[in-house]
């Protein structure tokens, strides 16, 4: 799943992308309102973090222009801002959730994994699945045939890429953007290594086989004829 972190604070912010991202997520920071809200509107996200007070745009207009456009994905307000009335306001406006500064990690997991779980609901989409294997987004679990499958952060979200977009062939530049958040390199084989990686977990010992290489084009997963 996909989070989008607005925040200005450096060190706050990078500690956002770190543990939400060893829980597993895809995150995206932006340290202000302008580019926040301009990620918001343009890209496709399971949950947004938005502080209040940025510079260009605050948390309250990113959320009422998200709302505005139609953008229904859950959002939690994490600030300073301690007052009932500003509370009040966040939910008003349309705000899921709210949390005061200074915050315990374990508990904003706790709140984004209920929120997620919501949205999930919402839109019928607490499983991906494929033939016999299937990936429960809300337990963050892979099963095939009812086996487990122990899977890194990393090749959790890649395969719910591979998932989401079944049947789709998706060149290995969209995977490294969407996976790892970072521009594809032709000289490196970390793509190549955690697909194999991945394959060798999800298609050995099982058929049919999902994840396939389509030569000089990228990777798909499909149930074969």
């Amino acid at each position: 799943m996909k989070i989008l972190v607005v925040e200005d604070a450096a060190k706050t912010g990078a500690y956002l992308v770190q543990g939400l991202t060893e829980a597993g997520y895809v995150v995206d920071l932006a340290n202000n309102g302008i580019d926040g809200l301009h990620q918001g509107l343009t890209e496709d996200y399971d949950l947004a973090i938005l502080d209040v007070m940025l510079p260009g745009q605050d948390g309250w207009q990113i959320l009422q222009a998200m709302r505005k456009a139609g953008k229904d994905i859950p959002v939690l307000f994490l600030t300073a801002r301690d007052q009932v009335v500003d509370r009040v306001k966040g939910l008003e406006l349309g705000a899921d959730d709210y949390m005061v500064k200074p915050f315990a990690f374990s508990e904003l997991l706790a709140r984004v994994r209920t929120l997620l779980r919501r949205g999930a609901k919402s839109t019928n989409l607490e499983h991906l699945q494929a033939a016999d294997l299937d990936l429960d987004l809300i337990r963050r679990r892979a099963t095939r045939a009812g086996v487990r499958i122990d899977l890194t952060a990393k090749e959790f979200s890649l395969l719910e890429l591979l998932l989401r977009r079944k049947g789709e062939i998706l060149p290995r530049s969209l995977i490294a953007s969407q996976v790892w958040d970072m521009n594809f390199d032709s000289d490196t084989n970390t793509l190549d290594v955690a697909v194999s990686r991945l394959r060798s977990k999800i298609d050995d010992g099982f058929e049919p086989k999902l994840i396939h290489t389509v030569r000089g084009m990228g990777y798909v997963l499909e149930v074969s004829e």
